[in-house]
This record gives structure tokens, sequence and C-alpha cells, in this order.
């Protein structure tokens, strides 16, 4: 492969990429995840739209995952091959019949990946290792409240096409409010007609309901 300056790169472009086990990129792999040519690709390096970093000691640019995924995302290009077909939901609910509500009806529908946390300090380490494209949020946690669990999210430049949705029997008008203020996309109360609820998770996430996974 040959750089922007038509000089071979040599390892610049390795192997084939390894999907979602693979932290690093270089412009080759990169460049076939993405379906663009090299070239599209270091010149987005050169000029800053695509972040990473230079092998100390050589002109190799390498690119980190998480990076990647953002200029795919910001570009409009599928990320699927890097984060596989799954859709990634995450539950916070210190309920345990909640829970195993959620775990049971996505569990039956193999195009969802699931994982759970009972507190909000769970559910920000969950979330930065998962990377949930939707949460699904007890407003009232045992150690801290929905809005600031959003708030925490929102903040994140990473998470900024991650779907919440609130979910609570106490919350007032003037709560529900404030926790849209805050980042949540929507806001179900208790009890939920969990068909209704699927409905509106197929709407955030792009797909349509299972009928399949209905309880």
């Amino acid at each position: 492969m040959a750089d922007s300056n038509g000089k071979t790169n040599g390892n610049e472009s390795n192997n084939a990429p390894e999907g979602e086990d693979k932290q690093v990129y270089t412009t080759g792999e990169a460049a076939e995840v993405c379906k663009v040519s090299q070239q599209t690709i270091i010149r987005c390096f050169d000029s800053g739209r695509l972040k990473g970093f230079r092998v100390p000691g050589s002109r190799f640019r390498r690119i980190p995952r998480e990076e990647l995924i953002r200029f795919m995302r910001d570009n409009d290009i599928p990320v699927d091959e890097l984060e596989g077909s799954k859709r990634r939901v995450l539950i916070v609910d210190d309920d345990e019949q909640i829970v195993e509500l959620f775990v049971d009806v996505f569990g039956r529908d193999s195009r969802f990946e699931i994982r759970t946390a009972t507190t909000g300090y769970d559910a920000g380490l969950v979330t930065e290792q998962f990377r949930p494209e939707l949460i699904i949020l007890d407003y009232m946690l045992p150690d801290i409240n929905g809005n600031v669990v959003c708030q925490s999210i929102r903040k994140n430049a990473d998470m900024r096409n991650t779907k919440i949705i609130i979910v609570s029997g106490v919350v007032n008008k003037d709560e529900v409010e404030d926790l849209l203020d805050a980042g949540a996309d929507d806001f179900i109360k208790k009890p939920f007609n969990i068909e209704k609820l699927l409905g509106r998770i197929g709407e955030l996430l792009g797909i349509e309901p299972n009928i399949a996974t209905r309880a």
C-alpha cells in the first residue's frame, strides 16, 4: 500500500480486521472496514477528521477502535462489522422481577445482547465496557436517581447516540420533564405494557418489533 506521498507503507495495511476483538487499526484495515480506499483514510487522518496516532519512529498511522466507530457514525458508515450484528441493550433496575422480565423477553430474540445492572454506579461501569445502544433505566435506584445517570451518559461524546428509556411508577409530570431535559429519549410509567414498550424500543433502534419476543 502507498501513503499520501506515494511511498510504500509496508506494515501500514497489515492483515484483515479481526472484528469485535480488535482495538487498534492500520489505515489499510480501517479502509477495508469503511469500504473506502486507503488513500481516503490517510487523507482523513492527516486532516484530523479521523484521529489516531503514529507508531513511534515510523510514518505508520494507527486508529483506535472507538475513534474509528465515531468516524464511521459521523459519516453514516454502518458499524455492524465492528460492533457485531446484535443490538446491545442495558437493563438498569433494582427490581429483580423487572430485570428477569426483560432478560426473558430479549433473550427470545437473537438480535439482542443484554447486560444488567442494579445501581447507578454499576450502570456506569457496564456502560463504559458494553457501549449499549439502548438503556432501559429505572428512575429510583438505590444509590442515585435516573436523571443523574442520564446526565453522566450524555456528557460522554462516545455515547451521544445511545437511546435511554426511563421507567418508573413514582415520577410526577415535572420530574418527567426534568428527565427528558437530562437526556432521556422517553419515559414509560410502571406498570407498563410490554408490547408497547417493545414497540417503542423498535422505533428508537430503527428495527421491527419481533412478535415472538412478546410475553
